[in-house]
């Protein structure tokens, strides 16, 4: 495991290093004080404590002591191994300590009875390792061994006193009866709630059959924190809270970059295609194409050297792919070479919290630039609508703040009105809608693709047809008739009324050029034999000229010989 390197953010705060933990309690747990964490079997109080000291060692260099009351910690080190902990390397690198303080099942308890002697060992075990955490897992399991409830709170204080004067960061976990870990629920431990500085409860139960967990900081003195139940669940790396922080925390990435839809004619109706980082939805009946056009834009992002992840719940990989392709949409080279990732799963396998979380995990490992969940609405069968919902909003918050562009899909609620919303109400919270409904004429059904909305930019309001071939996915030019869009058998009607009078009328146009080429020719050649005609008078012409001129002068000559003859220039 590779803890979180980021910087402390508040010098009075511990960090666990639990993601989401550290983001709703501002900075973690009270450093130098004591926290209570509480719940009941199962709902991960141990894993909370552990998570949060091998983290405070690994990333701010804090060694911590881990006292075990209930477990042995042989099979504490085995556990923590599936996490990814080495407490065995911690240890011989002193910076972690374990204590087995497991009473035996032979214990009797004779006189008075008290934990002075174990923190007196513990301090020298603190000024060795120079610990700095501390966790006293289960200490309900030692407290049970004393009757006197007196005695009982006077450990407590021993325990807090003992922290406070060493500055220690300390944790104490508690069982509950009850399953949503109420602290009410032992009466004889309801006081340590008061002690504690910080005090969160762990809460597990089963909803529709599906496990939810949620936990809720109770009371944390002197920090502002959410007050309000968190859900987080238990992966193979441990604690993952939910960040509920609210919309105005969430930084997104705003920008007016273009990404294509990987439908030309949608990407023209939209003004050149989704925004970048937009939320995208996409619904519609079965079988209304609606995984087609997730795919459509899939593969368009995968050409622009972006990575993309899908997740489909309703298809196995190698089905998706496959029928993926009989619409020429390739998704199989861009698995190859590491552009495309999918993987399938079931909603009904995890809670929508579980769901999210294995999302967001499998997005920054595979460093996704654009994401589609086919269909976004299965996460309500894997619990409460009201949590579903919740996973939602935090799906979209995240997405933008990450500069991921989403693309969900999602049936409608009924045939005939694409405005009834979406089981989740996700579609409040989308930049674009685009809805594909079918319409029914002259005895067809046809796909119809209409915008509801796309935020901030100008865009169609047109029905389009939707076809589907072996060529691609594409949309039709618009015909209406009475007021109706055309479709189907009727459009193609239209299409070949409109081409047939193209033809008649191109017909027409090369009969009545090749007429007026004959007569240009013919009058070209007319103009061309009076040219001719033209030049010939011309030079008749020019010659009747010269021949004038040359009498003339040859006139004037015979003038003046006869007047030499005659001696006229002698008078």
């Amino acid at each position: 495991m590779k803890p979180s390197s980021t910087k402390r953010l508040n010098p009075l705060k511990a960090r666990t290093g639990i993601e989401g933990f550290d983001e709703i309690t501002n900075g973690g747990l009270p450093r130098g004080r004591t926290t209570l964490i509480e719940g009941g079997p199962g709902s991960g109080k141990t894993i909370m404590a552990l998570q949060s000291l091998v983290n405070g060692a690994l990333i701010d260099n804090e060694p911590g002591i881990f006292v075990a009351f209930e477990e042995r910690t042989e099979q504490i080190t085995l556990n923590a191994a599936k996490f990814g902990w080495d407490l065995v390397d911690l240890q011989k690198k002193k910076k972690l300590f374990l204590l087995n303080a497991q009473p035996t099942l032979d214990l009797v308890q004779s006189g008075s009875f008290d934990l002075g002697g174990m923190l007196a060992a513990l301090d020298a075990k603190v000024r060795e390792i120079k610990a700095k955490r501390i966790v006293f897992d289960a200490v309900d399991v030692i407290l049970s061994l004393l009757a006197d409830p007196i005695v009982e709170r006077r450990e407590i204080y021993r325990i807090n006193e003992w922290l406070v004067a060493r500055g220690m960061t300390g944790i104490i976990t508690s069982k509950a009866d009850s399953p949503f870990g109420t602290i009410l629920s032992q009466p004889q431990l309801g006081f340590v709630q008061y002690v504690a500085d910080c005090a969160v409860i762990l809460g597990y139960e089963l909803v529709h059959g599906v496990s939810q967990r949620n936990m809720r900081v109770v009371k944390f003195r002197g920090s502002a924190h959410s007050e309000n139940e968190s859900p987080f669940v238990i992966t193979s790396k441990g604690l993952e809270v939910a960040d509920t922080r609210e919309q105005s925390q969430v930084k997104a990435q705003v920008t007016s970059e273009r990404v294509p839809t990987g439908v030309e004619r949608l990407d023209t109706m939209l003004e050149g295609g989704y925004y970048r980082g937009a939320s995208v939805l996409i619904t519609g009946l079965p079988g209304a194409a609606k995984s087609t056009l997730s795919g459509a834009f899939a593969e368009a992002a995968c050409q622009r050297g972006e990575k993309t992840l899908f997740v489909s719940f309703d298809s196995d990989i190698s089905e998706m792919i496959r029928n993926l392709a009989s619409v020429n949409i390739r998704l199989e080279r861009f698995v190859k070479n590491g552009m495309f990732r999918m993987f399938a799963s079931r909603s009904t396998t995890s809670s929508a919290e579980l769901h999210l979380m294995r999302i967001k995990s499998a997005a920054r490992e595979f460093g996704a630039r654009c994401l589609v969940i086919d269909p976004v609405a299965a996460l309500t069968r894997g619990g409460a609508d009201e949590s579903s919902h919740n996973v939602a909003e935090r799906l979209v918050d995240w997405t933008k703040a990450a500069g991921i562009t989403l693309v969900c899909t999602s049936p409608s609620n009924d045939m005939g009105s694409a405005l009834a919303g979406t089981p989740l109400q996700i579609s409040a919270l989308s930049d674009t809608w685009i809805h594909l409904s079918y319409v029914v004429v002259a005895g067809e059904r046809n796909r119809g693709l209409s915008i509801i909305k796309s935020r901030g930019t100008p865009h169609s309001n047109q029905v389009r047809e939707v076809v589907l071939s072996n060529t691609g996915v594409d949309l039709t030019d618009v015909y209406t008739a009475g007021g109706e869009v055309l479709m189907g058998t009727l459009r193609w009607e239209k299409e070949q009324a409109e081409h047939a009078a193209r033809e008649e009328f191109d017909a027409r146009a090369t009969q009545r050029k090749t007429l007026i080429d004959n007569e240009e020719a013919e009058l070209e050649a007319r103009l061309t034999v009076a040219q001719r005609l033209l030049d010939v008078k011309r030079s008749e012409k020019q010659l009747f000229n010269r021949l004038g001129a040359y009498r003339a002068a040859e006139l004037n000559k015979e003038v003046h010989r006869l007047g030499e003859l005659r001696g006229i220039d002698k008078i």
